[in-house]
Formats: structure tokens, C-alpha cells, sequence
């Protein structure tokens, strides 16, 4: 039986980030069958441009953000807030992902989000600004699928969430979810 990959995108570039944090934790949590492969090159992509977005001149880490998705069973958004929305790194990514309309990497592809922030909803905003922008770039949104750990700045201080139990169990139920939608795809 082959693994199942799911692909990790972290909308956070900061080194020492809470967020690839929690994707470590994920990671490190996954199942046997479950490959998850975190994506960490999100800050080289340029800005989408149509004008660029031409076979043949696509920048290479466009290309190989397209190439990861596509190979992948489904996508894992972990996401911070920045003002209220998605990050802007995060948020190209899926411009990209989206492309060509109709037939992007994240159509019909199974794709949950998730994340910490530093306020007392955990970044619940950016996580529906997420979801909404990739449905509507084609994706199959897993919108049952919620983790969002407050406080992050205090909570992870001193301790990695791979460390922390209550995130531990919670990172079960987004494999449960992801594992239920591969399930309903294959049949």
C-alpha cells in the first residue's frame, strides 16, 4: 500500500515561525500510511502575473509549487493571521495553485487549513479567508477540519506543540478528517 502524501504549505516565512511549528508537530504526528511533506520555499515564488504564467517562463519555484501539489494526495494549509486575513505568501500560492483556471493543481484536490496566531481565536479569520480562496481556486474544502491554537506567542514559548497534548489530539482529528476525504474521493 502506497503512502498517502499530503502537502503542507505554511503561510509564515519567519524563522523560528509557531506555525511551521505546528506543521512539524503535524508532521511528526501523521499516521504510517500518511506522508507529509512540508513545502518551504513559498517566499521565492514571485507575485502572480499573468505575464509570467506563460509555458516555458514559469519561475521555478512557481513550478515546482504546481509540480508538489499536483503529486500530492491533498493539501494542508497551516496558516497564521496578518491583519485579520491570509498572508500574502500563503495567499500567492494559491494564485498560483489556481492557474490554468479550471484545471489549476488545487482543483477538486481534498484541502484542509489550519494554524496558530497570537490572539485569542487563534487565527480563525485567516483560516475562513483561506478556505474561501481555495474554493473558489477549484479545491475540495474540508470545512469541517478546524484547528486553531490562541495565544501562540505565550503557548509555544517554551514548549513545541509537538509537546503539547491538547494540540496532539487535535492534529489526530485533522488525520481522521483528511483520511474520511480520501475515502470519499477513491470511491
Amino acid at each position: 500500500m502506497s503512502k498517502n502524501t499530503v502537502l503542507t504549505l505554511v503561510g509564515s516565512l519567519r524563522a523560528g515561525s509557531t506555525n511551521h511549528k505546528l506543521a512539524e508537530a503535524i508532521a511528526l504526528n501523521a499516521p504510517e500510511q500518511v506522508e507529509v511533506v512540508i513545502h518551504d520555499s513559498l517566499g521565492n515564488i514571485p507575485f502572480y502575473n499573468e505575464d509570467i504564467d506563460v509555458e516555458g517562463q514559469v519561475p521555478a519555484a512557481a513550478a515546482a509549487l504546481r509540480a508538489a501539489a499536483n503529486a500530492a494526495d491533498t493539501l494542508l494549509l497551516v496558516t497564521p493571521e496578518h491583519n485579520g486575513t491570509v498572508p500574502a505568501s500563503l495567499k500567492n500560492a494559491i494564485d498560483w495553485l489556481s492557474r490554468p483556471y479550471g484545471a489549476g493543481a488545487l482543483s477538486g484536490k481534498p484541502t484542509a487549513v489550519v494554524g496558530t496566531a497570537f490572539g485569542q481565536f487563534g487565527g480563525v479569520w485567516a483560516q475562513d479567508e483561506a478556505r474561501k480562496a481555495v474554493g473558489i481556486a477549484g479545491a475540495q474544502v474540508l470545512e469541517d477540519v478546524k484547528l486553531a491554537v490562541p495565544g501562540s506567542m505565550v503557548r509555544f514559548a517554551e514548549v513545541h506543540p509537538k509537546d503539547d497534548a491538547e494540540v496532539v489530539e487535535q492534529i489526530k482529528g485533522v488525520f481522521d478528517a483528511l483520511a474520511q476525504a480520501r475515502t470519499v474521493e477513491a470511491a
